[in-house]
């Protein structure tokens, strides 16, 4: 389990039933649920987002959806986005390591810092795809396997606009009822940590893992079928 040490995954012999198991069903399935159940094409685009023009070039966005690895290998599989790196926000420089975090006493929500041009994909087309296929937007402090406080959903906002633009977002798709359940993804700030390098490119390294192959490949598999103009190899 990802939960006190992702790399015993490898050894687990039940995951390695899950995974072979997903990875049936992806091959003969044609439509791909999002984390959260909800297929992504049900999601609407924000009513609210940024300009196309006059912002700065490139821009970053910090989003935490749980465990890191599927998020930074959702994005990086959308076009426009030059950059993800894995990492740690919500908390200070010093506990800003994996061991630490992993305790769920530090503040730190295990996050992605996303690099993308904005004359490319906008910000809040960057949300939707969050929203859609990254993560599970309901449910609190965790995601599938994973829980505590570091896997909670949190849209560290970079500035005024984005802080806007993403309160609006998460209002509107709540006053639609798009989800189940009212979203608990809360808006905040926080400095950015990169992790250690072993965490990094994960998804894309190591495909045939099966903490990948059953929580995290469906994610792009969905972000490859719902939204193909966004999908790059």
């Amino acid at each position: 389990m990802h939960t006190n040490g992702r790399q015993r995954a490898v050894l687990a012999t039940w995951l390695l039933i899950i995974g072979f198991a997903a990875a049936m069903f992806l091959v003969r399935s044609p439509v791909v649920p999002s984390a959260s159940g909800t297929t992504a094409t049900a999601i609407p685009a924000p009513t609210v987002d940024e300009p196309s023009s006059g912002r700065p070039k490139p821009e970053t966005a910090v989003l935490a959806g749980g465990c890191f690895w599927g998020v930074q290998g959702v994005f990086q599989h959308v076009k426009g986005v030059s950059s993800a790196t894995s990492g740690y926000a919500g908390g200070d420089a010093a506990s800003a390591n994996y061991e630490t975090v992993s305790s769920g006493t530090t503040g730190h929500a295990e996050s992605v810092r996303i690099t993308y041009d904005p004359t490319q994909i906008s910000y809040g087309q960057l949300l939707r795809v969050f929203f859609a296929v990254a993560l599970d937007p309901t449910e609190l402090n965790a995601q599938g396997p994973d829980v505590g406080t570091q896997y909670r959903s949190v849209i560290f906002a970079q500035d005024d606009t984005q802080r806007n633009i993403a309160n609006a977002y998460i209002a509107q798709l709540n006053g639609a009822g798009v989800f189940p359940a009212p979203i608990v993804t809360t808006v905040s700030s926080g400095q950015f940590f990169p992790a250690e390098g072993y965490h990094q490119n994960f998804f894309d390294l190591h495909p045939n893992n099966p903490y990948i192959v059953a929580n995290d490949l469906p994610k792009v598999n969905a972000l490859r079928s719902d939204f193909p103009e966004l999908y790059k190899d």
